[in-house]
């Protein structure tokens, strides 16, 4: 018996000692980098490869109840027309001015709070990160009481303190759309500050430190420092404000739930809810999605050519 105990035990010992060949498979550097990144590429897959092509599918087809008809360009050939040159112009305003807020005042902010002049700098930066994270719907129902139409909201009392008339708020174009963008800056100004911070601890502090012995006034510094060095942040910052502002919804529907006068509030995003789901024409809903997707992709591959974001370092 001792002898085969004694095997049996070496045996074992053999087996530890073996490497597991499942986990050396795991373990390697052609297959660990693959598992870090699965769920980035399962997620993309199943939430936005999968609906994309089921809504390019569906764009050609008549859908209803029980019933699916493909009619070919039918839905496509509908799509251009008033309301929705209306929604585009509508939503290209938006896109427009929610990029050049959402991008010169957050890199002017960020360069003040990484500033010596500034102190509770921590308590700042946390108080204009906390917007990001309240609910558009709830803090747009906050905005539509104090932007109301009486002359008892608090901006209009601002406005009577000041000697001027009380505002329609949500009934005129310039103001409509002075609130969606309101809205959209103050939730995100925080978010795109944080970015810009994060930049600006890849600026080298002895490049400052040579500039001032050369007599460099602060706005040069800026300008022939911070700006270059904050280049590749600003391109993030510029392109996810132009697809998002053209994907925006929630800023338009807290303040016209059930559409605005004179469409002045309607955005493409919008058009898409109201014909897709409210007028349950999802094949032409489809085809306003299909076209949303093109004008994104042709304009944010635009601004990535004019910000030189394809060219290699050094040309």
């Amino acid at each position: 018996m001792l002898p085969a105990s004694r095997n049996t035990a070496q045996d074992l010992a053999a087996q530890v000692r073996e490497p597991n060949k499942v986990l050396s498979f795991l373990n390697s550097q052609k297959v660990v980098p693959y598992i870090f990144v699965s769920p980035f590429i399962l997620s993309f897959l199943i939430f936005s490869l999968y609906p994309s092509i089921k809504a390019i599918i569906m764009s050609f087809q008549k859908v209803l109840p029980g019933q699916i008809t493909f009619i070919g360009m039918g839905n496509y050939s509908r799509v251009f027309n008033p309301t929705f040159y209306k929604a585009l112009s509508n939503t290209t305003i938006y896109v427009i001015l929610t990029v050049v807020i959402l991008t010169i005042t957050p890199i002017v902010l960020a360069v003040l709070l990484d500033s010596k002049l500034v102190k509770f700098k921590t308590f700042f930066r946390a108080s204009l990160f906390l917007p990001s994270l309240a609910s558009t719907i709830v803090a747009g129902m906050v905005f539509r009481l104090m932007f109301g139409e009486t002359d008892t909201a608090a901006a209009n009392q601002i406005l009577n303190w000041l000697g001027i008339e009380s505002v329609d708020w949500r009934y005129q174009a310039w103001s409509g759309m002075f609130l969606m963008v309101l809205l959209c800056s103050w939730k995100w100004m925080g978010v795109n500050i944080l970015y810009f911070l994060a930049g600006l601890q890849n600026v080298p502090k002895e490049l400052y430190e040579a500039a001032e012995m050369d007599g460099a006034t602060t706005l040069k510094k800026f300008y022939h420092i911070t700006l270059p060095f904050l280049k590749p942040v600003t391109i993030f910052v510029t392109t996810i404000s132009v697809i998002h502002g053209f994907r925006m919804f929630e800023e338009s529907f807290v303040f016209w739930e059930a559409g605005s006068p004179g469409n002045i509030g309607l955005t493409v995003v919008g058009y898409l809810y109201q014909q897709g789901i409210q007028q349950n024409d999802m094949g032409f809903g489809a085809a306003i999605g299909v076209i949303l997707m093109l004008i994104i992709f042709v304009v944010s591959f635009i601004q990535l050519i004019l910000t030189g974001a394809f060219k290699k370092e050094g040309q």
